[in-house]
This record gives structure tokens, C-alpha cells and sequence, in this order.
């Protein structure tokens, strides 16, 4: 089982501390997750709550996610990094493509790229984008950026994006795509793809999904092998909670192991200590 820190409502000068502790204690990455802005009013509901309403406070920090990932990057050598999630049609194929491909240099091929739909209309509405048919300019856009991402020169020719003869440096690693989501149409778009995220989630729900991309993979002839599943667990705290998890499916834990020990106030140095105590008390190392 891999267990990915989460840098959810982190402040953002504490990253890189997190980032160099996760990668001296074992951790196998860091999930990173992405706003542009908060809106005060918000006609949208939350989806992932019963009452519609968001999880975070006003004023919590938002970190871009590519310049965070290119600052704990340097300063990790072994961690992996993943967004919980990064949602492309929110912004234009080529300045996203860019970053993530930056970034993707620089973590030496470290980052794997968790995306999304979108779910906040108001958002895409300010960011200059359309919220309406935001999946399919998603499936496009990942389809044009994987070209972009290849060396040599890339000419592409979609529905909503016409690319003339162009060449993008640098080229990065392989960039393995993840796609978050709850829905039956999110199972099948990451059914397509390399893995999936999960939401916070029970430990049986979470393996009900599972099944569900295992037959979705079956159908285009595809097996589980190599294809990751990585979710928060609402109900997960044990040993023996975990190697349930694992025998049924689920590769990838993302957590705050803070939470377990300290509490969402934990300064700094409790977070450390509560990274380091939730290795020990699992036997991890």
C-alpha cells in the first residue's frame, strides 16, 4: 500500500517542510489539489457534501499546484507528487501543458497528474471558460497535451482546439494520468486512462468503485495491472483496516496523518511528529 500526504488546507509555507519530512520517512508522494479562487457566494453546491455547502473556511491557502510541486520537488528525492485534482478545462490546452510538463522536468518524472471536471460554474465563468461540455474539452484537452508532451513537432485537429504545426519544450517524462470523481461517468473516464481518485470515502464504497472500473478496464480488454486507485478512507485507521483495502483493490492511501494524533490546529513540528508516529503505529517502516 502507498501512502500520499495530503496537502489540503496546509499553509503554504509549511509545504516544504512536509514535502522533506514525507520523503526522509518513507512516504510514496504527496496529493496536491487545486483552486484558482474561493467565491464568497457560490450559486453551485459542493458536490461531496449533504448540505451543499464547501469543507474550508474563507482564507485557506490555494497554492498553485505547479509552482508548489516545482519548489518540493527540489528539495525531495524520491517522493512522488499527484494532484487531487487539476482541472484542465477550467484553462486553455497550451499554458496548462506547459506547466505540468515544466513541472513534470523538473520533479524528474515524479509527477503523476490527478484531473478533474469541475464542479464550481462561477469559477469557470471567471477563469474565461465554459462550463457546459467542460468533459468532452476535458478528453480532448488530455488528448491534445499527451501530443504536446511528445518530442518532435505536434499539429492537431479537435472539436474545440485547432493546433497549426508547433513544437513545446521541454519534453518532460511520462506523465501518467489519474481522473477523480464519484460518478459512473468519471469510473469510465479513468477506466481509460492510468488510475483513479477517489474522494473521502468508506472503506466499502471505495471498493464498490473499484469493481466497477475492474469491469469498465475489462471491457476495452484492459486488466488492473498497473492501474492505481488512490483515495482518502473516512473509516481506515488501522493495520488490518489497510491490507483490507489493499487485498480488495485500492493501491494508494492520501491522508493527513496529523489528524490522527494533533488535530486540524497542529503546528508544524506536530504534524512532523504525527507523519513519523503514523509510520510506527502502522509498522510501516
Amino acid at each position: 500500500m502507498k501512502f500520499y500526504v495530503s496537502t489540503a488546507f496546509l499553509d503554504t509555507a509549511e509545504a516544504v517542510e512536509i514535502a522533506k519530512a514525507a520523503d526522509d520517512l518513507g512516504y510514496d508522494g504527496m496529493g496536491i489539489p487545486d483552486h484558482v479562487i474561493n467565491l464568497e457566494t457560490l450559486n453551485t453546491p459542493y458536490p461531496y457534501t449533504k448540505d451543499g455547502k464547501r469543507r474550508w473556511e474563507a482564507f485557506t491557502d490555494w497554492p498553485d499546484p505547479w509552482v508548489m510541486i516545482g519548489a518540493i520537488a527540489l528539495v525531495t528525492s524520491r517522493l512522488r507528487f499527484v494532484t487531487t485534482v487539476y482541472l484542465p478545462a477550467m484553462r486553455d490546452p497550451y499554458s496548462a501543458a506547459k506547466s505540468i510538463g515544466t513541472a513534470a522536468v523538473l520533479a524528474g518524472g515524479r509527477l503523476e497528474l490527478g484531473i478533474g471536471v469541475g464542479w464550481c460554474e462561477e469559477e469557470f465563468t471567471l477563469m474565461g471558460q465554459r462550463f457546459d461540455r467542460r468533459g468532452k474539452r476535458t478528453d480532448e484537452m488530455l488528448e491534445l497535451m499527451k501530443e504536446l508532451w511528445e518530442p518532435g513537432w505536434t499539429e492537431f485537429e479537435g472539436e474545440f482546439y485547432a493546433t497549426p504545426r508547433l513544437e513545446m519544450e521541454p519534453t518532460p517524462p511520462h506523465i501518467p494520468i489519474y481522473v477523480g470523481g464519484l460518478s459512473d461517468i468519471a469510473l469510465r473516464r479513468a477506466a481509460r486512462h492510468d488510475g483513479w481518485i477517489g474522494d473521502l470515502i468508506t472503506t466499502e464504497r471505495a471498493i464498490e468503485r473499484v469493481e466497477k472500473l475492474r469491469g469498465l478496464r475489462a471491457e476495452r480488454g484492459l486488466s488492473m495491472d498497473g492501474f492505481e486507485v488512490l483515495t482518502p478512507l473516512t473509516d481506515a485507521f488501522t493495520p488490518e483496516h489497510y491490507e483490507h483495502a489493499q487485498a480488495s483493490g485500492i493501491t494508494g492511501i492520501i491522508t493527513m496523518p496529523w489528524m490522527f494524533y494533533a488535530g486540524p490546529q497542529a503546528s508544524l513540528a506536530e504534524k512532523i511528529d504525527g507523519m513519523r508516529r503514523f509510520r510506527k503505529d502502522l509498522t510501516l517502516d
